[in-house]
């Protein structure tokens, strides 16, 4: 059977906007155990910072909030610009060559929480560019009901089969403090708490977080901030990091793979090892692409794979926006095939700061301008560096238990007649998705498995 395995984190470090340390209580020293995280470098400017004069609060003591049944009838909205927000990011990054691979959902999240301290149009400008249609007040509450939907998935599976962990967590600065009502904010609606670090040591502030991080991912993502990226001026990391593991609800035999060509973008082949199937899928064959769809057990969580037809990737990748991809998800329809697709492998590292900043939301990453005054009380911080890794392999492991039950299933509900042939042999899109919210978790492109 196949298993699934998708990781991903993302990193958001933010630093004053000044030389001088504001004055303030100390956040209280790491526990033994709790290594301390580097500083990100970002370029110091003249002005001091003005004193605070509002109440300020080390950590948050507040647990997180089981979401109002407001925050879920919200999730519509927030799937609907996670979406819009993905497919954005995507046209960004697809002049990269090669494979890729990115999670909007982590992304987004993380992005979330740095927007409940920004104010005035740095607040405007991350809204614009992020897809964040909720006013703030219930923006974060979606955000937390959107985290309780997805983290119920992982309860009903067999957890030898699903897997699906969502951390989120801050590590700020020792001595520099933070208002009441941002680490409120975090603290109800991302279960984020606070992690005191001295950035003033930076290579041993950078591998805390990036153990914490490996952590989360069950060794996957390694050494998310690289060396450098972290320096006596960072003040705060905003860590997110999501990992999946799953088996399919109609797992692939191993014994049915073999080698197989696989076109690749200059019209050359290579041979990779091909998995096949007959059984009855999701399946949209349209004018130049074709789309299918196979379950995870459970059927709550989908991959969604949009295979354009030969020498019309590029034009594919053009056209995609939110609206088609809605277009595609509403007109799959169950169809029986005879479905061939690669095994693959990818791994992808980004700097996000340049990218955030041309999809229109400048302001942020400017020592002069960033305003994220709702952390702190005065507009001292601007972000310095995003970083983003995500993993994703597709291989013949899974849970053999509960994927042969849905095998079964399938069987005996399928009709039986000529499958169609379907061969994913050429470059395609692929998107793991929540069917039930519509939340686009991951995506990506293979150009070579």
């Amino acid at each position: 059977m196949l298993r699934k395995v998708t990781l991903a984190a993302v990193i958001f470090a933010l630093a004053a906007a000044g030389c001088a340390q504001q004055p303030t209580a100390s956040i209280p020293s790491p526990a033994a155990d709790t290594p301390s995280v580097p500083d990100i470098a970002p370029t110091p400017l003249p002005s001091e910072p003005t004193p605070m004069t509002e109440p300020i609060r080390l950590q948050s003591d507040k647990p997180r909030e089981t979401p109002p049944s407001t925050a879920y009838d919200n999730l519509p909205v927030l799937s609907s610009g996670n979406t819009a927000f993905a497919l954005d990011l995507y046209q960004q990054l697809r002049s990269q060559d090669g494979n890729l691979f990115y999670s909007p959902f982590s992304i987004s999240q993380a992005l979330a929480m740095t927007y409940a301290g920004a104010k005035a149009e740095t607040a405007s400008q991350m809204a614009a560019a992020m897809h964040f249609d909720l006013p703030q007040a219930d923006l974060h509450p979606a955000f937390n009901a959107l985290s309780a939907e997805l983290d119920s998935r992982a309860g009903k599976g067999d957890q030898t089969g699903f897997k699906l962990n969502i951390a989120n967590a801050l590590w700020g600065q020792q001595g520099f403090a933070f208002l009441p009502d941002f680490l409120d904010t975090l603290a109800l609606n991302y279960g984020a708490g606070m992690q005191a670090v001295d950035y003033n040591q930076p290579d041993a502030a950078r591998q805390t977080i990036n153990d914490w991080v490996a952590a989360q991912t069950e060794d996957k993502i390694k050494d998310l901030i690289p060396e450098g990226a972290l320096n006596p001026l960072t003040r705060l990391v905003l860590t997110n990091a999501i990992y999946f593991n799953a088996a399919w609800l109609l797992p692939f035999e191993k014994e049915a793979t073999q080698n197989d060509s696989f076109d690749l973008l200059d019209g050359s082949e290579v041979q990779v090892p091909m998995m096949r199937q007959t059984e009855s899928f999701g399946y949209l064959k349209a004018e130049n692409f074709e789309a299918i769809e196979l379950f995870y057990e459970g059927r709550e969580l989908s991959m969604v794979i949009l295979l354009p037809d030969e020498d019309q990737f590029a034009a594919f990748e053009d056209s995609l926006d939110s609206a088609q991809l809605q277009s595609i998800l509403d007109q799959l329809t169950e169809q029986r095939l005879d479905l061939s697709m690669p095994k693959f492998k990818v791994d992808s590292s980004f700097g996000l700061a340049d990218t955030l900043a041309a999809m229109g939301m400048p302001d942020a990453f400017d020592g002069v301008k960033a305003d994220f005054s709702g952390m702190t009380g005065q507009p001292d911080l601007f972000i310095t560096n995003v970083v983003h890794k995500a993993y994703v392999n597709v291989n013949e492991e899974g849970t053999e238990a509960a994927a042969a039950t849905g095998v079964v299933m399938g069987l005996k509900s399928m009709p039986v007649g000529e499958p169609i042939v379907v061969k994913v042999d050429r470059p395609f899109l692929f998107l793991i998705r929540d069917s039930q919210t519509g939340a686009v978790l991951f995506l990506g492109r293979v150009v070579q498995p």
